[in-house]
């Protein structure tokens, strides 16, 4: 099927909104998009989508993954962001393995208070915050 203009220009949007992110604000995108892969996993297990549930708790896996690994250990809460990371992923697969909603509500939940945290340390240090 071709791409719409639309769609065309969607994408560009989202690529110039990615490429112009500082790193706070790149952080902020890849935690809300997280919740929005969470929401739709929920959504997918509910219709016992198993398959969309897979992909979309994979993505936050993904995205929990790439937080681990860009976490500088040289400071000291590095290895608290890591600790509640592993956390969080290895819930991630206990969840993609039963397909557990209860689960997918908790790590949402975390993931919630973990971007609402950041948010405030991003206002704390005079960042910009928007869609917030």
């Amino acid at each position: 099927m071709p791409v719409s203009t639309a769609q065309k220009a969607y994408a560009q949007y989202k690529n110039n909104k990615v490429m112009g992110a500082s790193g706070p604000e790149l952080t902020l995108m890849l935690y809300d998009g997280a919740i929005k892969f969470l929401n739709i996993a929920d959504m997918a297990i509910e219709k016992h989508d198993v398959p969309k549930a897979h992909e979309n708790i994979m993505k936050t896996e993904r995205i929990i993954d790439y937080l681990r690994n860009t976490l500088d250990m040289k400071y000291a809460v590095a290895q608290d962001f890591e600790n509640m990371y592993s956390y969080i992923g290895r819930r991630l697969v206990e969840a993609n393995i039963s397909k557990d909603r209860d689960i997918i509500a908790e790590v949402n939940k975390h993931m919630h208070a973990i971007r609402d945290n950041w948010v405030e340390v991003m206002r704390a240090n005079n960042i910009v915050v928007k869609d917030a």
